[in-house]
């Protein structure tokens, strides 16, 4: 089974940055577009941004756009999704997976929650 590994969540104040890391196989990470997703307690899981595989195209959520840049670390073979000037509302976890998404990738998600 192959599953996503996301890492780099934490507490921030609003205003403030986090750098989200989310490791990804080799069989899927040259091949797939990639994207990050959000979901708080309650409610559906949606999508944040995604990259294509071959680093040509990105997406973001209207939400997070200006804020949030999504990108691949060829060598690590991990997506990072910087994101700056954080809000309350962008409490949240986050996970990665392929975009479509796969049942059977899904991790165990990063906590990031921003303070007021």
């Amino acid at each position: 089974q192959v599953q996503m590994v996301e890492s780099g969540g934490g507490l921030v104040q609003a205003g403030g940055s986090l750098r989200l890391s989310c490791a990804t196989p080799i069989s899927i990470f040259r091949t797939t577009t990639i994207a990050w997703y959000r979901q708080t307690p309650g409610k559906q899981r949606d999508l944040v941004a995604s990259i294509g595989s071959s680093n040509s195209s990105s997406h973001y959520a209207d939400s997070v756009k200006g804020r949030f840049t999504i990108s691949r670390d060829n060598a690590k073979r991990k997506v990072i999704l910087q994101m700056t000037s954080l809000k309350h509302e962008d409490t949240a976890v986050y996970y990665c997976n392929r975009s479509p998404t796969h049942l059977g990738y899904w991790g165990q998600g990063t906590r990031v929650t921003v303070s007021a």
